[in-house]
């Protein structure tokens, strides 16, 4: 099995939308009526859930002129935060087609159909013309690129001049290696964890400029002891670790384990198409 069918089989499990949707109902939520606010606990699968969305939303200066572009949108979490909350027009795009059908299927639940669509898709091959977006974002997803490179050189090619690319991914800091299983790869043979430099080098080699770069060390650790409290105290009210499988507590442990022990971090870089 090739390295993008185990990082499709690690994120399917046949009942997602199922799984979020009993989720929404034992919080009290009425599926067939929902706000995007209801989602916002169980859609945004990435340390620092819906304010790290409108974090990288607001410094990326995402506006209801914005066509944006998400790169790895999973079920679509960050997407309807930058078209709910900032008006924008957002175009998300996934390896994973459970994925794909479920951001779908939720944005037209809560009202936000006209505004995103989604659609499976490889990100070292992006299928939408040159200097198509005003913005791309990726939250949460290079961790299971090995060619990084090949992902910037397609964002620099759909960004218009001027426009701007906002990277949220966890990123190696130190010479140690992580635990494993975590969130995103059961074994290292899907998990590609680099240091910010070489996000900076391969956005730079692709005709970015960088702009900012950011640790948010602290705050990740502080948020994933607030999600594991949670998920002890109401598992169907978060996703981290709930709705991960049966990995979930173990993952999220040898997360919080590589964040204390200087190993990873959570790492926001905002450079711009010249």
């Amino acid at each position: 099995m090739g390295v993008e069918e185990s990082v499709i089989k690690h994120y399917s499990n046949g009942i997602l939308e199922e799984s979020l949707l009993a989720a929404l109902r034992a919080g009290g939520k009425d599926p067939d009526h929902l706000h995007p606010d209801d989602l916002s606990v169980l859609d945004q699968f990435h340390i620092g859930g819906v304010e790290t969305a409108l974090e990288v939303g607001r410094g990326a200066g995402i506006s209801g002129s914005s066509h944006v572009l998400d790169v790895g949108s999973g079920i679509g979490g960050p997407a309807r935060v930058f078209a709910h909350a900032f008006g924008a027009t957002v175009q998300g795009i996934d390896l994973t087609p459970e994925f794909v059908a479920t951001a779908t299927s939720l944005s037209a639940r809560v009202g936000l159909g006209h505004q995103v669509s989604f659609t499976t898709g490889n990100a070292t091959a992006l299928p939408f013309e040159d200097a198509s977006f005003d913005v791309a974002t990726m939250l949460h997803v290079g961790m299971n690129i090995r060619d990084k490179d090949k992902v910037f050189a397609e964002v620099a090619r759909v960004l218009r001049p001027g426009g701007v690319f906002a990277v949220f991914d966890v990123m190696q800091m130190g010479g140690d290696e992580p635990d494993f299983p975590l969130p995103w790869a059961t074994t290292e043979q899907t998990s590609f964890v680099q240091p910010p430099m070489a996000y900076s080098d391969a956005m730079e080699q692709a005709g970015l400029e960088v702009d900012t770069e950011r640790s948010f060390r602290d705050a990740g650790i502080e948020f994933i002891e607030r999600m594991i409290a949670a998920a002890q105290g109401a598992p169907s009210s978060s996703n981290f670790p709930a709705l991960r499988g049966p990995d979930g507590e173990a993952s999220t442990a040898n997360l919080l384990a590589a964040l204390k022990n200087h190993i990873l971090a959570p790492v926001e870089i905002f450079a711009h198409k010249p």
